[in-house]
């Protein structure tokens, strides 16, 4: 096999994607995001607080963040935009929400979770 990369190649792409700039209303958008999780009934997600049995944490955004400024780096561009969250935000958050036996005996995912929550957070 011959490799494609360089170790000091991939440490300069970490420093790189660390300085792709995000927005404070792209920000506000993960945290609400996440915050929805941990509150769906203050996102109008009610029907949601019975099916979480544990959320994400503020480890969960900032993972969030780190994750959407990668896809905007991959995706040539120097800022996140909203898509770039919503692109990554099942791949991070999946395995950060508990379901509840109420969510698994009525057969729901987390994946299902996460796209009502998408669907109802305001985007900037």
């Amino acid at each position: 096999m011959k490799p494609i990369l360089h170790a000091e190649e991939i440490l300069k792409a970490r420093k790189v994607v660390r300085q792709v700039y995000l927005d404070e209303k792209i920000e506000r958008y993960i945290v609400d995001i996440v915050f929805a999780t941990r509150y769906p009934e203050k996102y109008d997600l009610k029907e949601l607080k019975d099916l979480i049995g544990f959320s994400g944490s503020p480890r969960a955004s900032i993972n969030l963040a780190l994750a959407a400024r990668t896809y905007a780096f991959i995706k040539r561009r120097g800022y996140v935009i909203p898509e770039d969250v919503r692109a990554v935000a099942h791949d991070v958050l999946r395995h950060r929400i508990g379901l509840t036996y109420e969510a698994e005996a009525s057969n729901v995912t987390s994946e299902e979770i996460i796209s009502k929550i998408l669907n109802k957070v305001e985007v900037p």
